[in-house]
């Protein structure tokens, strides 16, 4: 049988792309694989395609995106801790909205935040510490 994922693959809006993707790799501390065609760049990030793993970029297409913070919420993996990711948002030029959570003190399905990015999308991490 094969693995599923609640997510097949996200994209993020971004008005400015190369502040974005900044921001993106200095919280997340990798760098992106660019790709531009037409009128869109996309920086992707890391994500297992081997092994059937979702993966998702960051989108700069003005006539289709617009970047919100009151959209659709994307959690990203912020292993191997939530805390590590977060202390890198301010300083990448995010803010921090909700500081780490614990997602369920009687379950083991570890902690929460979330973030405000550069370009103003509210985007939520998640790990398991």
């Amino acid at each position: 049988m094969a693995k599923t994922n609640a997510v097949n693959w996200f994209e993020i809006p971004v008005s400015d792309f190369d502040r974005a993707k900044m921001f993106y790799e200095t919280i997340f501390a990798f760098t992106m694989r660019v790709h531009e065609g037409g009128n869109t760049r996309m920086g992707f990030f890391e994500y297992d395609l081997e092994d059937e793993g979702a993966g998702g970029a960051i989108v700069h297409d003005p006539d289709f995106y617009t970047p919100s913070a009151n959209g659709s919420l994307i959690y990203l993996n912020a292993e191997p801790g939530i805390q590590t990711v977060l202390d890198r948002v301010v300083g990448a030029g995010g803010k921090i909205m909700q500081n780490k959570t614990i997602v369920a003190a009687t379950q083991d399905l570890g902690y929460w935040a979330l973030i405000l990015d550069t370009e103003g999308n509210r985007v939520a991490l998640h790990a398991m510490e």
